[in-house]
């Protein structure tokens, strides 16, 4: 997986290079302006075939200075660059002053102001602007002046924004932007050396445009216990091919790749347990059964083949279900029904402690049963959207909502651990910046943006195929939070593998061409 650092963390490894001695803090501002004009040219090669004009907007600390590098290589490309200053040049950080005497040897520096701003814009729309007002280590909202200049910059050009580390107004460790902050709104974002947790989190990953990472040649972070992880192919393949009992063998029977058992509702209500079925047995569960009522049987049968049934119409029958110990993975919610007898159920399963996932409508009633809250026990996962999450946890939720005053802002990774240690286990909160989270405070991000977009999850049912991932890893042997990450990650490629028009159905058949995909 790829580290993603917060601002504290990225300047201790900013600082921890410069405390060796093998390199000062002005060859690292040199670098870092280097690799932004290079990811401009990388994003839009075009520009490097002739010269242009390009806005840089300086602000008052490092990234500013970063800012005066990038004016001055462009210059040397031949550019014509026109820079503006937030601040008092006085009172510039020594390597950002070094970078702004060096420019004051080539161009002029306009104080910065919004009208002039958006005045020479209305002269003729530069390629580009860079935003070096703030960068990451931006810790409230920002001044009433740089709102204005975003805002005028949004409305008078029609090119593209580049930001050095992040959009000015974002906090990097939430991606949240602050209060009364108006955020600038870019088409690229360079990243110095590390992606942050901020460029992977919504509200802030729809600001960042393109998002590109520049190494300056530093160390990495090395408390990676207070890390987040974003999942990568690389690391859900190791999972696939390393986890216990994960790959196949000719060798091996279908009981050694589990047995899933997935509860349903009545007539009229399976539609979300077959789907959560189908995408358990795709995913390599050896078998699969759905547990309904007696009289759902029929309405089931009809439509389900590899999948088997079994009557469960009360706690009695699952008793009995559940005496076979190779039904190793459960999963609870799909079209199970808001009843009592729902919740009888769900107990029952919780009192078995094996592995269990839990979505939709058992989240729902564990929410409004503190004693099925208590039963919940290290081997379960739950998957709550944005509103089940809140009926969950619901102090979590009002805090993750107050607006961001100052950094680092609480963010949808630090609600995710809260609620993890609060259930005492694995939580997967969903969403295109999913993250998923176990008690000891390891946390990853699932993260669908960018490149890896993938709008059409936002269809009905798409939700219950997840859930029936996560059950048929469970059932293979990957331990809860591995199954979580692995299937979350699956989720996503298959609904990029088939594309607009995707539904629910969809995404399990689109398995097999991910694990070719894969090499596996």
């Amino acid at each position: 997986m790829t580290e993603l650092l917060t601002a504290a963390q990225m300047q201790a490894v900013i600082d921890a290079a410069i405390a060796s001695g093998e390199v000062t803090g002005l060859e690292l501002m040199e670098r870092a302006g280097r690799g932004v004009v290079e990811a401009v040219f990388e994003e839009w090669p075009e520009l490097q075939a002739t010269t242009h004009r390009a806005v840089v907007l300086c602000g008052p600390g490092n990234n500013g200075g970063t800012g005066f590098v990038v004016a001055r290589l462009l210059k040397h490309w031949g550019w014509e660059v026109e820079v503006f200053l937030y601040g008092n040049p006085s009172q510039l950080p020594p390597e950002a002053r070094a970078n702004y005497e060096r420019w004051g040897e080539m161009g002029e520096v306009t104080a910065l102001q919004p009208d002039k701003v958006a005045a020479t814009c209305n002269l003729e729309d530069p390629a580009i602007y860079i935003d070096a007002l703030s960068g990451t280590g931006l810790g409230r909202s920002v001044e009433d002046v740089i709102s204005k200049t975003a805002f005028a910059v949004h409305g008078e050009l029609g090119r593209a924004g580049v930001a050095i580390d992040c959009p000015s107004g974002l906090c990097l460790d939430s991606g949240r932007h602050f209060a009364e902050s108006t955020v600038f709104d870019v088409a690229l974002t360079v990243s110095i050396h590390h992606e942050k947790v901020g460029h992977r989190l919504f509200p802030g990953a729809g600001f960042c445009g393109a998002l590109q990472v520049v190494d300056i040649g530093v160390g990495s972070y090395g408390d990676g216990s207070s890390s987040v992880e974003l999942l990568t192919k690389d690391a859900v393949l190791f999972e696939l091919e390393d986890s216990p009992h994960a790959s196949k063998s000719a060798f091996q029977h279908k009981y050694a790749h589990g047995h899933a058992l997935i509860l349903s509702g009545g007539p009229g209500r399976g539609g979300a347990a077959r789907m959560a079925a189908r995408g358990a047995l795709r995913i390599g569960a050896g078998l699969v059964t759905i547990g309904c009522p007696p009289a759902a049987m029929q309405e089931n049968a009809a439509q389900l083949n590899a999948v088997m049934l079994r009557g469960v119409g009360d706690v009695s029958a699952l008793e009995k279900t559940l005496e076979d110990t190779r039904l190793n993975a459960l999963c609870l919610g799909p079209g199970l029904g808001l009843t009592d007898d729902s919740k009888a159920l769900i107990e029952t399963c919780l009192k078995a402690r094996r592995k269990t996932v839990l979505d939709a409508d058992a989240l729902t009633l564990i929410a409004g049963d503190p004693a099925l809250f208590a039963l919940l026990h290290d081997n379960c996962i739950l998957t709550p959207h944005g509103g089940e999450f809140a009926r969950l946890f619901l102090d979590i939720a009002n805090k993750l909502a107050e607006e961001a005053a100052s950094a680092p802002a609480y963010s949808k990774v630090d609600a995710t651990r809260d609620a993890a240690a609060s259930a005492g286990c694995t939580i997967l909160f969903k969403g295109p910046d999913t993250v998923i989270a176990e008690p000891s405070g390891r946390a990853s991000i699932n993260s669908a943006a960018y490149d890896r977009a993938a709008p059409w999850l936002a269809t009905a049912g798409a939700g219950d195929v997840l859930a029936g991932f996560i059950a048929g890893l469970l059932a293979r042997g990957f331990a809860p939070m591995q199954a979580a990450e692995t299937a979350a990650w699956l989720h996503v490629e298959c609904a990029r593998a088939f594309g607009p028009g995707l539904i629910a159905e969809d995404l399990p058949e689109m398995l097999p061409k991910v694990f070719r995909d894969l090499g596996l």
